[in-house]
């Protein structure tokens, strides 16, 4: 189903990488493509498709800034889905990130 559910809530997800870059000491470009995650696939802002817009922002967040991710379709689905089930923390979704960039 198309739509967005509540319009500030999209805001609000992909301003949680823009917080990071801003006021934590310790980011990289891992760590803002798991805030997108994050943010998108937790906040629910969409009225379906959350788990794919989650992962497709961060992966055209990494491509953006001249980095291409490279894990097998499988994989990003089951960590998408630990992240949406509440079963991954954000800072090991960076770290599964670290791992596939290329």
């Amino acid at each position: 189903m198309p739509g967005v559910g509540d319009e500030g809530i999209p805001d609000s997800a992909l301003n949680r990488a823009r917080q990071k870059w801003h006021y934590d000491n310790d980011v990289d470009i891992a760590v803002l493509a798991a805030a997108y995650t994050f943010g998108i696939a937790k906040n629910h802002g969409f009225v379906d498709g959350n788990k794919r817009a989650s992962f497709m922002a961060a992966y055209a967040f990494l491509g953006m800034n001249g980095h291409d991710f490279d894990s097998d379709e499988t994989e990003v689905v089951a960590m998408i889905e630990r992240v949406a089930a509440g079963r991954m923390t954000e800072r090991d979704l960076a770290k599964w990130y670290r791992k596939g960039i290329v």
